[in-house]
C-alpha cells in the first residue's frame, strides 16, 4: 500500500508541473492544451514502460490524474493487441476505460439535472 503523503507529493507534482506551463505560455498553452498534452504523455510514457513504476510509488496521486487516463489506455491496448491482435489494439484502450468513462458521464448527467448553471 502507498503511503497518502506519496500520492500527495506525486499527484500535487503532476498539477504543479501543468500549472507551471499554463502561467507561463498564456495565452498560447490552455487548460484544453494541457489536458490533452498529460493523456498523450501519459499514453507515451507507458508505451515505453516508464509509468507503471510512478504508480507504484505514488498510486492514486499517479493513477487518477488525467496522465494515468493516458496510462490505462496505452496499457489496455497493449493487453488486448497481444491477446487479439490488431483489432485489440484499437478496442482494447476503449474497453479497459469504460468504467470511467461510464462514470464521468453518468455523473456529469446528475450534476446537470440537480444544479442550475449561474449566468
Amino acid at each position: 500500500m502507498v503511503p497518502l503523503y506519496m500520492a500527495f507529493i506525486i499527484g500535487g507534482a503532476l498539477c504543479l508541473i501543468g500549472q507551471i506551463i499554463m502561467d507561463f505560455t498564456k495565452p498560447k498553452i490552455t487548460p484544453g492544451h494541457i489536458l490533452v498534452g498529460y493523456i498523450t504523455i501519459g499514453a507515451i510514457i507507458s508505451g515505453m514502460g516508464f509509468y507503471q513504476p510512478l504508480v507504484d510509488i505514488g498510486g492514486a496521486g499517479a493513477a487518477v490524474p488525467l496522465s494515468g487516463f493516458g496510462h490505462l489506455l496505452a496499457q489496455g491496448a497493449i493487453e488486448a493487441a497481444d491477446s487479439k491482435g490488431i483489432l485489440g489494439a484499437l478496442s482494447g484502450g476503449v474497453a479497459s476505460t469504460a468504467a470511467g468513462i461510464t462514470a464521468a458521464i453518468v455523473f456529469g448527467y446528475v450534476a446537470a439535472v440537480l444544479f442550475n448553471p449561474k449566468d
